[in-house]
C-alpha cells in the first residue's frame, strides 16, 4: 500500500510569494530523528491541549507539516483542523513563517534556513466546553486524548517511519490507562517509550482523578486489563459477576479466533455523563463510554447497548486493525481512505460483538433474540433499499460525518453497513449450517481468516476476493453471487436478509404487547408507533417518520406535535388506546395536530393494531440461532 517510487508532485497553487507549493506524497521511507513530543493537558477547566514538539530537519529547504486529517475509526476526513490555534515554529530561536497550503488546509509550508537542524512547534488544540459541535474530550475529572488531535508530523513519509516520543502532564493525581509503554511517571508526567506515528494514533489515553484497573485475564497468556475512570469514584463498583462476564468474553474470543493479534489490550472505559460518549477501536485498546451508573443492577439491566460494546471493539482488534480493508491501510493520516467493505469491517464486527455479549454471558439469549428482531424490523420496513443499496452506505461517512437527516428510513446511512450487515453475516452462518448439516459455521471462517498470526499487531490485508476465497474454504459456493445479491440489492422488489431467521429457526412476527424485556431494552417502545401508524412520540412531538408510513402518506412532516387523539388530549398512551380500541374495527383514528400557528386533522383507516416485533420459534426446526449464542467450551 505504501509506494516507494519517486513522489509525484501534487498540483498546487501559488502562495503569497508566488511560489507553488505542493504537499509531498508520503514515501516508505525512515523519516531522520526522533520526534519529541510533549503534551500539556492539565488545564481541565478551560479545556486546552497544549503541543509542544521538537522536530528534527535536515538541512535548509521546504518542509510541510501535516495535522491529520482521515481518522482511523471514522471512516472520514475529520481531524478538527478547525480547534487548532495558535501555531508557531522557531529554528534557533527564530520564528519561521508558515503558509497554510490553499488546496488542503491540513498542511502547513514552511522553508527551513539553513543552520537550522531541529525546529520546534507550538499550538493549542482548543477542545470544546459542550458536545454541540464537538464531543467533549476534557472534564474536571477525566481526559480522553487521541494523539492525532494533539499532534504535526512531516509530510513525504509513512506513517509507520516516523517515531515519536510522547509525553503529558496531567492533573495532580491522576492516573491514566494507554496501551503505550509507559518509561517513567513522576510528578503528573507521564512518558513513553518511542512509537510509530502509526501506532501513537492507534493507542489513545483515558485518564481522571477516579480510576482503577482490573486485570480481566487472569494468568492468560497477554495481559488484558479494564481501565475505568469516572466521574466520581462511587461509580467504578463493577461486582464479581459482572467482571467475570468480561473475562468470559476474552475466553470466548480466544476460542473464535484462536490467536491474539496484540502484545496486551487495554479496554478503556469512562462512566460519565459529562465527557461526550464514544465507542472506538484500535488494534491493542478501545474507547468505551457508558452512563455512571453502569455498573449498578438498574444500569446494567437496562443499558444493553453498552454491555456490548467493549465486545464489539474487542473483535475489531482482529477485523479492521488486525486484518483490513485493503482500501484503509493508507500510507498516512493524511492519504484518503475507501470504505468498500465496511460491511465486513463494521457489519462482521457488529455480528461478532453481539455473539461474543451472548457466548460471554454478558447479554442473555431472551435479549439477544429481542435486539435481534428490532434490528430485523426495521430493515424489514426500510424503504431506502428501493433507491439505495447497502454497498452504497459504505459512503455514508464520506458524504458528512453522521450527518443527521429527518427521513433516516429512505436516506439510509452508517448504521445500515453495521445492522443491516449483521443480517447478511447471520445469512452466511445459517446457510453454511444448513449446507454442511451442522459441522461448519462461520466460526470456521473466523479461525481462518482472522486467526492466522499470533501476537502480530502489524495490519494483513484483505479485499472482496480473499472474503470469498476464506468462504469457500469452508464451504464452497457462489458466495461472491451470494454476497453481491445482498450487497447490491436495490430497486421496488429489493428485500432485508432476513433468510438467516428462518434458517436460524425464527420468524419475525408482530405482536400488540411487548414483554418486560421488550420494554426494558427497545428504548422508547411505549413511544413507538413505528409499524402501526409509521412514526414515533416524543412528549407529545411527532418524530421518526416512516417514510411510506400512514403518517408520511396523510402528507405530514417533521415539526408538528400531538394535540389530540379523537377529541381527547394528545398522548403516547391516549394513541396506545386508540390503535387498541381501532383494532379490527372499522372507526378512523382521528389525530389533531399542531404545528406552530398551523393546525390540521388527519384520520387514519388503520385496524391492525399496536404491532412489535418479536422473533417466534418455529415448530420442528433446529434451533441454529440458539447454538450460535450458546458459549464455546474448550
Amino acid at each position: 500500500m505504501v509506494s516507494a517510487a519517486p513522489a509525484l508532485a501534487q498540483q498546487g497553487t501559488p502562495d503569497a510569494s508566488g511560489v507553488v507549493r505542493t504537499v509531498p506524497r508520503p514515501l516508505d521511507r525512515p523519516y531522520p530523528g526522533v520526534i519529541r513530543h510533549q503534551v500539556d493537558a492539565s488545564d481541565v477547566e478551560r479545556k486546552i491541549v497544549r503541543v509542544h514538539q521538537v522536530v528534527p530537519v535536515t538541512g535548509p529547504g521546504p518542509l510541510t507539516l501535516l495535522y491529520p486529517k482521515f481518522i482511523p475509526g471514522n471512516h472520514a476526513p475529520t481531524g478538527p483542523i478547525q480547534l487548532v490555534a495558535g501555531l508557531t515554529v522557531m529554528g534557533n530561536g527564530a520564528r519561521i513563517e508558515w503558509r497554510r497550503d490553499t488546496l488542503d488546509p491540513y498542511a502547513f509550508h514552511l522553508d527551513i534556513p539553513a543552520g537550522v537542524d531541529e525546529i520546534t512547534v507550538d499550538f493549542q488544540w482548543l477542545t470544546q466546553p459542550d458536545n454541540s459541535v464537538w464531543r467533549v474530550v476534557m472534564t474536571p475529572e477525566m481526559l480522553n486524548l487521541q494523539w492525532e488531535k494533539a499532534l504535526l508530523y512531516p509530510a513525504g513519509y509513512a506513517h509507520d517511519q516516523i517515531t515519536f516520543q510522547t509525553s503529558i502532564r496531567l492533573p495532580e493525581g491522576w492516573q491514566y490507562g494507554v496501551a503505550l509503554d509507559t518509561a517513567s511517571f513522576a510528578e503528573g508526567v507521564a512518558t513513553f517509550a518511542p512509537i510509530s506515528l502509526e501506532m501513537l494514533a492507534d493507542s489513545p489515553l483515558f485518564a481522571g482523578a477516579h480510576y482503577r484497573r482490573i486485570d480481566i485475564d487472569p494468568g492468560g497468556r497477554t495481559p488484558v486489563h479494564l481501565n475505568i475512570v469516572a466521574d466520581n469514584a462511587a461509580a467504578i463498583a463493577p461486582t464479581p459477576e459482572q467482571l467475570a462476564g468480561f473475562e468470559a468474553m476474552v475466553d470466548q474470543a480466544d476460542l473464535l479466533f484462536g490467536v491474539r493479534p496484540f502484545d496486551r489490550y487495554e479496554f478503556l472505559l469512562g462512566l460519565t455523563s459529562r465527557m461526550g460518549g464514544i465507542g472506538l477501536e484500535h488494534h491493542r485498546s478501545s474507547e468505551n463510554t457508558a452512563p455512571p451508573g453502569f455498573f449498578t443492577e438498574e444500569g446494567w439491566a437496562d443499558n444493553y447497548n453498552s454491555r456490548t460494546l467493549l465486545p464489539h471493539e474487542f473483535v475489531h482488534s482482529w477485523n479492521g486493525k488486525f486484518r483490513r480493508p485493503a482500501d484503509l491501510l493508507t500510507p498516512n493520516l493524511n492519504e484518503p481512505t475507501q470504505n468498500s467493505l465496511l460491511w465486513v469491517y463494521e457489519g462482521q464486527t457488529e455480528y461478532w460483538g453481539e455473539v461474543l455479549s451472548a457466548r460471554a454471558g454478558l447479554v442473555t439469549k431472551e435479549e439477544a433474540l429481542v435486539n435481534l428482531a428490532d434490528v430485523a424490523a426495521f430493515y424489514d420496513h426500510q424503504a431506502g433499499r428501493e433507491w439505495r443499496p447497502l454497498q452504497d452506505t459504505t459512503n455514508h461517512n464520506l458524504l458528512g460525518y453522521r450527518a443527521t437527516n429527518p427521513w433516516s428510513s429512505w436516506m439510509r446511512g452508517t448504521g445500515d453497513y453495521y445492522r443491516e450487515a449483521l443480517l447478511v453475516w447471520l445469512d452466511v452462518d445459517t446457510l453454511i449450517r444448513v449446507e454442511t448439516g451442522d459441522r461448519k459455521s462461520l466460526d470456521d471462517f473466523a479461525r481462518g481468516f482472522f486467526g492466522i498470526e499470533d501476537g502480530v499487531w502489524q495490519a494483513r490485508p484483505y479485499r472482496f476476493e480473499d472474503v470469498v476465497a476464506a468462504l469457500n474454504a469452508v464451504h464452497p459456493y457462489d458466495w461472491a453471487g451470494f454476497l453481491r445479491a445482498r450487497l447490491d440489492a436495490v430497486g421496488p422488489e429489493a428485500q432485508a436478509p432476513l433468510d438467516g431467521l428462518e434458517r436460524g429457526g425464527y420468524r419475525l412476527i408482530y405482536v400488540d404487547e411487548p414483554s418486560e424485556v421488550e420494554q426494558r431494552l427497545i428504548g422508547g417502545l411505549a413511544n413507538n408507533f413505528q409499524y402501526s401508524l409509521g412514526f414515533n412520540l416524543s412528549g407529545t412531538r411527532i418524530t421518526g417518520i416512516r417514510w411510506g408510513g400512514p403518517m408520511f402518506e396523510a402528507g405530514v412532516g417533521p415539526g408538528w406535535t400531538l394535540a389530540t387523539v379523537n377529541g381527547q388530549p394528545g398522548s403516547a398512551e391516549a394513541l396506545r388506546n386508540a390503535v387498541t380500541a381501532a383494532k379490527g374495527g372499522t372507526d378512523p383514528i382521528v389525530l389533531a395536530l399542531r404545528n406552530g400557528e398551523r393546525e390540521r386533522t388527519v384520520s387514519f383507516d388503520y385496524h391492525d393494531g399496536l404491532r412489535y416485533p418479536r422473533l417466534e420459534r418455529i415448530p420442528g426446526t433446529p434451533d441454529r440461532i440458539g447454538d450460535i449464542l450458546t458459549p464455546r467450551s474448550r
